[in-house]
């Protein structure tokens, strides 16, 4: 496939953070030549967008689309114990593929291009993404209970024939995700972190993203959940850590010290009121690696990571009552350059050579004039929805907003029809 974008103004993300305006073309999955301009034919020509890399999205539970709205305005807990965990033991694989479907749909809409998950028949999760044309980093979640899916004694050899089978694809990274410290036990976090070591993946773990969740570690292991992770090989240099909005100044420079990552939720932890955030200045200062995730979208409600960025800036700005403590260039930069070099993707940035990640935005639509900054209107005017194509690994996944390779209406008609039959099978559980 080639495309060629014209007369667009392009937020490069490149080394010198370049806005400039120009063309760009792209031939089969990378970007093949950025400059003023550019004569050479391609199959698909845009004109007039605002182009920018595409949106990397590192913590996800995609099949979640399906509880959105369901639980909404409780405590994280209570959340957790009274509304998803019971419907969650009702998903079969059927489910699993029609919210993940809609979560793809959503954030391929919205500008998304990478996303790094984290659930259950993250099998099905995967061939999903391979088919809907979505990058993913896909999470086989470990813990110490029997799942929707199959027994607890199954989950780590299944996670490996897992790993063997989709460790060699382009689109799709195997990761083994243990749920969190207070889930797991020093043993099964043991048997984690020695899998991904020998087929050397990621791992994704939640960590500290409550009070209570602290407390709980401390009081049943003497330790911290950082401590704990640590003390059974968790915190490495190939760790993506979720939420951390309860660590203090030293576990951040720890952080630091073990090149780990952290995905900052803050959308989805202030929803569901947990009191902490992650400490974004802090970080930064120790040198640590930060990005940016939704969560799912049971937590979130939706899978926008414009909304995103603007809520991790603006949460920062007004708790630490400085306009300057996160600017809009860093916030952009953890969607993006950062996210990418830390899941070791040529992507990122618009620059010759890269993979062909990127999307485009109508410039013409109120709520993006005047113009005076475009780095300021990605992360603080922008929505999902002003997001015309999104182009992942060179295929235009969608284009003008129409989708080329699957049925938008179906999809949705698809995840309506799920969501039924999970709340009728949630109802019939409650009176039984």
């Amino acid at each position: 496939m080639s495309i060629l974008i014209k007369d667009s103004l392009i937020i490069s993300q490149d080394k010198g953070r370049k806005v400039k305006k120009g063309d760009i073309y792209i031939e089969d999955d990378v970007i093949a030549e950025v400059s003023e301009r550019i004569s050479t034919e391609a199959e698909y020509v845009l004109t007039g967008k605002m182009v920018m890399p595409g949106l990397i999205n590192t913590h996800t539970h995609l099949p979640m689309t399906l509880m959105r709205g369901y639980g909404d305005d409780l405590t994280l807990e209570e959340w957790l114990t009274t509304r998803i965990w019971p419907i969650e033991s009702k998903l079969n694989e059927d489910m699993i593929e029609a919210g993940t479907r809609l979560a793809l749909l959503e954030m391929i809409a919205t500008g998304t291009t990478t996303c790094n998950d984290m659930y259950f028949f993250e099998d099905t999760i995967a061939r999903t993404c391979k088919k809907m044309g979505m990058r993913c980093f896909a999470g086989f979640s470990i813990i110490d209970f029997d799942t929707p899916e199959m027994k607890k004694e199954m989950l780590l050899p299944e996670c490996e024939k897992f790993i063997r089978k989709w460790r060699g694809d382009e689109l799709i990274k195997p990761v083994v995700a243990p749920h969190s410290t207070y889930s797991c036990s020093p043993e099964t976090l043991q048997k984690a972190s020695e899998l991904a070591e020998k087929y050397g993946t990621m791992l994704h773990t939640h960590c500290s993203e409550t009070r209570k969740e602290v407390y709980d570690v401390v009081e049943r292991y003497g330790a911290r959940p950082l401590e704990q992770l640590e003390r059974n090989g968790m915190l490495t240099e190939k760790t993506m850590l979720a939420h951390c909005g309860w660590i203090t100044k030293e576990e951040v420079r720890q952080i630091a010290r073990a090149g780990a990552c952290v995905s900052h939720n803050p959308v989805s932890n202030m929803k569901l009121a947990t009191g902490g955030f992650t400490p974004l200045p802090e970080l930064f200062d120790a040198g640590a690696c930060v990005t940016l995730g939704t969560d799912g979208a049971a937590s979130n409600n939706k899978l926008d990571m414009f909304e995103t960025m603007k809520f991790a800036a603006l949460i920062h700005k007004h708790h630490r009552w400085d306009a300057q403590i996160v600017t809009a260039q860093q916030t952009l930069d953890m969607a993006t350059v950062n996210a990418a070099s830390y899941l070791g993707i040529n992507a990122g940035s618009i620059e010759e050579g890269k993979k062909a990640d990127l999307i485009c935005l109508d410039m013409d639509m109120p709520n993006l004039a005047p113009m005076h900054n475009p780095i300021s209107h990605a992360v603080y005017a922008a929505s999902g929805f002003n997001v015309s194509s999104t182009i992942i690994d060179g295929r235009a996944v969608m284009l003008e907003r129409e989708f080329p390779y699957f049925d938008k209406q179906k999809i949705i008609e698809e995840a309506e029809k799920a969501k039924e039959k999970l709340v009728s099978n949630d109802a019939k559980q409650s009176t039984n």
